[in-house]
């Protein structure tokens, strides 16, 4: 009974992550008319995140190698953005830790199953867990009675660098 309670609660916490990251890929989708190139990497990023955490038990041998492609593609537009400056810079390292998932997931071990570099890992993990807190820190110190546009695009940020540090933990 206690193996059935724990897998539907890693069920029921991998749908969430689906959700989050495909409603985080929706709202920058619909900033890329005004953002450009920025909001449309982050598009790419919740929709590939969000479809990288669908529960597909032992179906979905294609994923890995698709999304290892989508998400190579992606880097190199991180790096053609990076001309406008280093602000871009965390783009490039989303993408690149999106390749390296993609290929844990595709070496045979998959999510949670030890898969990836322990030391690359860890220090994703690292600089995943700096992003949140500071990330956090900036939505909380923004404040004010309504959320302004740029808030929602950090929380939108933030939700997605949740999402990535949810599926590091998971390796």
């Amino acid at each position: 009974m206690h193996g059935s309670a724990s897998s539907l609660s890693a069920s029921v916490s991998s749908w969430l992550l689906v959700l989050l990251c495909a409603v985080s890929g929706a709202y920058c989708l619909r900033r890329v008319r005004g953002w450009g190139g920025a909001a449309a990497g982050e598009a790419v990023m919740g929709f590939g995140m969000a479809l990288m955490a669908v529960p597909l038990g032992g179906g979905g041998a294609w994923r890995p190698p698709v999304l290892g492609v989508v998400f190579c593609a992606a880097a190199l537009h991180a790096l053609w953005l990076l001309r406008g400056g280093a602000h871009h810079a965390h783009h490039l390292v989303g993408s690149l830790t999106m390749v390296y998932m993609a290929a844990a997931a595709g070496s045979g071990h998959g999510h949670g199953h030890g898969a990836g570099l322990p030391l690359l890992t860890g220090a994703l993990l690292l600089y995943y867990a700096g992003y949140v807190v500071l990330g956090g820190t900036r939505l909380i110190t923004a404040g004010g009675p309504a959320p302004a546009p740029t808030e929602l695009i950090r929380a939108c940020r933030l939700a997605m660098g949740m999402g990535m540090l949810a599926m590091l933990l998971s390796m």
